[in-house]
Order: C-alpha cells, then structure tokens, then sequence
C-alpha cells in the first residue's frame, strides 16, 4: 500500500476518534439542559444545532481526508500536503475560533482527548 494513502487512513481513524470523544462531551452538555437524545437526534443536532456547529469544521476535514484515501489511482503529494496543512491549522495552530476554543477547552478537562490529540500529533510529526 501507498504510504500516503496509509497515513491518511491512520489519520482518518484518529480524526474519527477524536470527533467521537468531543461530539460524546458536546452530547452530555446538550442533554444536561435538554434531556436525553437517541442516536438519529444526535445526527440531526450534528448537523443543524447551533450548539454542534463547531464540530462540522472536524466533520467536514474527516470527509475530505477519507475522500482522498478511498479514491482510485496515486495520491498527489500536493493533496496529502493540504490536508497535513489543514489538519494541523485546525488542531495545533492556536489561533481563535469556535473550533479552537471548544477544543482547548476539551483538551483541558478530557484526558481522552489529550491522548488523541497526542496520537494524531505524531502522526502529523512524520
């Protein structure tokens, strides 16, 4: 297998993980002031709740790097290269934004999250 195509996959899983423990955390918030909610609800406040926008932004990178991993033939180097840039603006930048702030403050009270963040750090070392 390529090792482009590989690291994307092994991304992939990471941004999955990641995305599954904060939607997780966003969930338990939302349901503290709302009540419980089934899995079809959850989706649709993934997409249209104002509180669940910030996640679209990791939503929509995950897309686009399991997009790039599936497609048929090479993987341009150019193609691997923006989604490095993208993941790591989006992650590890420190700039201020919705995103951003929700994350830092994810990582600052969810030991899980850190152990992810770490894990798709060093992916983005290699």
């Amino acid at each position: 297998m390529e090792p482009d195509r590989e690291w994307l996959r092994t991304l992939g899983r990471g941004l999955t993980q990641l995305h599954s423990l904060l939607l997780d955390r966003e969930r338990r918030a939302y349901e503290s002031r709302h009540g419980a909610v089934g899995s079809p609800e959850l989706f649709q406040l993934l997409l249209g709740d104002e509180q669940f926008r910030w996640l679209r932004r990791l939503s929509g990178l995950m897309a686009r790097v399991d997009e790039l991993a599936d497609t048929d033939g090479p993987i341009a180097a150019d193609d691997t290269q923006a989604i490095f840039r993208d993941v790591t603006r989006l992650l590890k930048s420190g700039d201020r934004g919705a995103f951003q702030d929700k994350y830092r403050q994810a990582l600052q009270e969810s030991p899980d999250v850190v152990i992810e963040h770490a894990r798709i750090s060093d992916l983005l070392r290699r």
